[in-house]
């Protein structure tokens, strides 16, 4: 890994926050470089308030989305919610649909089905809207590259409102409404939303008009939260506050379906992190391996007893979902050693009878290896499709548009993308995705970056100063966990290799005569030699709770070590 402190801040700044809200210098830093200067920033920080979320109508077409809701309300119309089969789609499908259906009845739920239709909006889902007689479709978390799907909707006189978050193409399709903050036209002020975000801006706006307050849509927000954890949006800005108050609805005062699942792992007191590893890849594992409609039914449902068998039936498609990544990342390794592919600066690898639905997450797997842009193929259908997944400060999705002549469709983010192509055009695609990436990537960002906040001591370690990192979330894109790095640390002599597979490192340092400290690396077996042999090395890791038989003591929760 590549150890990389973050800059200096001035003596002068550190000392005038650190005066000004009376705290720890260390936490002055910590605040700065999140870009907090000045008392009612940090107090916006630290008291996250629904008060600051910005007015829906900011957004470009809101009022016309509206307008378009109330008038199908009004003349009796049925609307169908159309979202992607994701986390963020199905959250947001559930979100919408469920919000509507408080004060309006002809709504129902489309979910495209990954392996028929693929991603977004279909001529399926839009030939079913013309068979059942829906003249409205709300997409979410799609919809804004969807120029001749809408086109199509059109001659069959139904209208599309799009609530995306991804970026459009050079042009929009002709809705009557998109909702995308990332529109090049669209003033709204916080713009990395996720599609579940946009559609929670819509009921606001929607409420807005009934009457309702804030507080009034507050049981939405576990929905949102999820989302926003489980899309890797930054947690910065809106997204804070939405994530803030949606992770006390969740531990608080969860939805049935929520209830159900946390029921199967026995897990409560969530953090956004266990959202993502817990929540999301079950919601996820029902798109990926059945269907997606089996995550709406389970977010929507307010029965328990119905909710657990829902829940049941999802805990099995993502333990089907395991061992499919597990054994596909398997063969995906023994590829590219094979092939002799270990120096490239990409992974592209490809196997007809992979499963498409894990295939996104093997190319996780697979980046994590290797450290390099990565693409896993699988057949479907007549063509290829693949996932990709990027490494930090590589936008693939650039990437991807300079081979555009060997791709037929594409779209994503910086660090992650979905395409097809013809196979007859995936020799010639993979060879141009290496030349361009060899072109244009910066050979230092092919190894890890390990962002350290600050160096600190063990004895700056109290209860209170992690009483106030506590605060610092929730954590994500722009408000990572802080790392923090400490020299001159040294074994106590119990240190040891644990887990089945004797892949984890587990030490306890002490650093002259501070108080010790239990330190755990996940898969740090390797680094036993310099922890455990008596010598002295400098740690790099972020601060845990660890609860043992009811006690909870502080550990380090560690990165990497060097000598």
């Amino acid at each position: 890994m590549r150890w990389n402190i973050l800059p200096k801040i001035s003596e002068e700044k550190i000392s005038k926050l650190s005066s000004a809200l009376n705290i720890d210098r260390n936490i002055a830093i910590l605040l700065l470089q999140r870009g907090i200067e000045s008392f009612e920033e940090a107090k916006s920080f630290f008291r996250p308030s629904l008060e600051e979320l910005h007015d829906p109508f900011l957004m470009q077409d809101m009022q016309v989305a509206v307008a378009r809701i109330e008038k199908a309300i009004e003349n009796q119309e049925s609307i169908l919610i159309y979202g992607d089969y994701d986390v963020d789609g199905t959250t947001s499908v559930a979100l919408m649909s469920s919000y509507l259906k408080t004060y309006y009845p002809n709504v129902a739920t489309y979910i495209p089905d990954r392996y028929d239709e693929g991603y977004g909006v279909s001529y399926k889902g839009i030939d079913f809207a013309s068979d059942n007689d829906f003249s409205l479709i709300i997409a979410l978390d799609c919809g804004v590259k969807a120029i001749e799907k809408v086109a199509y909707a059109t001659e069959k006189n139904i209208d599309f409102i799009i609530c995306d978050h991804h970026r459009p193409g050079n042009e929009l399709p002709k809705a009557i409404a998109v909702l995308d903050p990332k529109r090049d036209d669209c003033k709204y002020p916080f713009k990395d939303l996720c599609g579940c975000g946009v559609g929670f801006k819509l009921i606001q706006a929607l409420a807005s008009r009934r009457g309702q307050t804030i507080e009034d849509l507050l049981l939405y927000l576990d929905l949102v939260a999820t989302a926003i954890g489980a899309d890797i949006v930054p947690i910065t800005g809106e997204n804070r506050i939405l994530a803030h108050f949606g992770l006390k609805v969740i531990n608080n005062n969860p939805r049935t379906g929520y209830q159900a699942i946390l029921k199967q792992v026995n897990k409560t007191n969530l953090t956004i992190t266990d959202v993502v590893f817990i929540i999301g890849p079950r919601i996820n594992a029902a798109g990926r391996m059945k269907h997606g409609n089996h995550a709406v039914t389970l977010l929507v449902e307010t029965d328990i007893n119905k909710a657990i068998i829902w829940a049941s039936e999802i805990e099995q498609f993502n333990k089907d979902r395991r061992e499919a990544d597990k054994r596909i990342t398997k063969e995906a390794l023994t590829q590219i050693t094979e092939t002799n592919e270990t120096q490239q600066m990409t992974t592209v690898v490809y196997d007809e009878n992979w499963h498409k639905g894990v295939i996104g997450i093997v190319a996780s797997r697979l980046t994590e290896t290797y450290y390099r842009p990565t693409l896993v193929f699988t057949k479907s259908g007549e063509k290829l499709a693949a996932s990709a997944r990027s490494v930090k400060g590589f936008d693939v999705y650039n990437a991807l548009q300079e081979c555009s002549e060997f791709i037929e469709q594409f779209g994503g983010h910086m660090y992650a993308a979905g395409l097809t192509l013809f196979e007859k055009d995936y020799k010639n695609f993979k060879a141009k995705f290496e030349d361009v990436v060899a072109k244009t990537i910066d050979p230092k960002l092919l190894k890890p970056e390990l962002a350290i906040a600050l160096e600190i001591d063990l004895a700056d370690i109290t209860p209170k100063f992690h009483r106030i990192l506590k605060q610092f979330a929730p954590f994500g894109p722009g408000n990572r966990q802080p790392v923090f790095l400490t020299k001159n640390l040294k074994d106590t002599g119990y240190g040891k290799c644990v887990g089945a597979d004797k892949t984890h490192l587990r030490v306890t340092v002490k650093q002259g005569n501070s108080n010790q400290f239990v330190a755990i690396g996940f898969g740090l077996g390797d680094k036993k030699d310099i922890a455990c042999t008596n010598k002295i090395f400098k740690a790099a890791y972020v601060i845990d709770e660890n609860e043992w038989q009811g006690t909870v003591n502080l550990q380090l929760r560690l990165k990497d070590i060097q000598e």
